[in-house]
């Protein structure tokens, strides 16, 4: 079983740059696309940054140019730069296979906030 454990997330002002990770355990972490994902309140978790098995990177536009996925095979960890930060980013972000591994659970998450 697949299991994620993000890490990072924390109150920042708008501008700022966190930098989240991910460990990945229980897969092949090289072969497998992975990508991060973010829900608010009231909304669907969606994908907003993937990564391929040859680093290949996909950004949905609210995040292009301003987030940057990356990952560490040799430490099954996966990263994601974020910076120059707004109010709408304010979310839970997970990590996860793209598509989502549903053989088990989504990892805890974890906060971002972005106020002033």
């Amino acid at each position: 079983q697949v299991q994620f454990v993000e890490a990072g997330g924390g109150l920042v002002q708008p501008g700022g740059s966190l930098r989240l990770s991910c460990e990945v355990s229980g897969s092949v972490f090289s072969d497998t696309t992975m990508a991060w994902y973010r829900q608010t309140p009231g909304s669907r978790r969606e994908w907003i940054a993937l990564i391929d098995s040859r680093s290949y990177t996909i950004y949905k536009d609210s995040v292009q140019d301003r987030f940057t996925i990356s990952r560490d095979v040799d430490k099954n960890t996966m990263y994601l730069q974020m910076n120059n930060l707004k109010l709408e980013d304010t979310a839970v972000y997970y990590c996860n296979t793209h598509p989502p591994d549903l053989r088990g659970p989504w990892g805890q998450g974890t906060q971002v906030t972005v106020s002033s």
